[in-house]
């Protein structure tokens, strides 16, 4: 008499491939989503460092540094500051600003691998970049051109366009001198909308806004953009003397 043979038969370990398969997946759904949490606040945090630097920089230097180009190494172009030639669409002069996490040509890369971008503000004859421009020029006379907005839609080349909701940063005085913004996951793969076009354009106006997943009415949005408040350069500068 012949013992009945026990196991899985091929269905049964078929909805058991399935099982494994569906809470596998259910589980790396999270997973993802905490690694592009810790990689979104690493980059937070540098971008935050180098804003630190800029103004440590500053207050050595009498200046801002000017960002770095395509061909410098990761030094600012040019060096010595003055009138930058990449004013805009720049990177951080990581090399000349002492900072570390380079990649093989000097540049700082984010938590996605991704070139940090820095975009400093050329008006008043280059007075931020240029050393002593700043004194020279007087604090009731300097005024950035750099200029933040929610939205690319209404904002032209120059301003954030009529709508004052649209504006994050003012057009007078406490317009921002200086700008270091990371392009996010996607930044590998180019713009993925509007908005993120906005930060490439080569011209002082810029967009921040909270993120916006591929899909939204308005385009996908994850570049991280910080800003340097001049009062609080200002204040640094006078704090060391550089400013009267």
């Amino acid at each position: 008499m012949f013992k009945a043979q026990t196991g899985f038969s091929l269905i049964e370990l078929a909805l058991v491939l399935v099982i494994l398969t569906l809470a596998l997946g259910g589980a790396l759904v999270p997973l993802n989503a905490q690694i592009e949490q810790r990689r979104l606040a690493e980059t937070t945090q540098m971008l935050n460092e180098v804003n630190d630097a800029v103004l440590g920089f500053a207050i050595r230097n009498g200046r801002l540094p000017c960002p770095a180009s395509t061909a410098s190494s990761g030094n600012e172009s040019p060096q010595g500051g003055g009138v930058c030639t990449n004013p805009y669409d720049g990177y951080v002069p990581a090399v000349s600003l002492g900072l570390g996490h380079l990649d093989t040509q000097g540049y700082l890369l984010d938590a996605w691998g991704n070139r940090v971008r820095y975009a400093v503000a050329k008006t008043g004859g280059s007075a931020f970049t240029t050393v002593n421009g700043m004194k020279n020029a007087g604090l009731a006379a300097l005024q950035a051109e750099l200029r933040v907005c929610v939205s690319a839609t209404g904002s032209s080349a120059v301003s954030c366009g009529s709508d004052p909701a649209n504006a994050l940063t003012s057009a007078d005085q406490n317009a921002p001198p200086a700008l270091i913004f990371s392009l996010g996951k996607n930044g590998a793969t180019g713009s993925a909308s509007a908005d993120e076009a906005a930060n490439l354009d080569n011209n002082p106006v810029f967009i921040s806004h909270t993120p916006m997943p591929a899909g939204a009415q308005t385009g996908e949005f994850d570049d991280v953009v910080i800003w340097l408040s001049p009062n609080i350069l200002y204040g640094q500068l006078v704090n060391a003397g550089q400013l009267p």
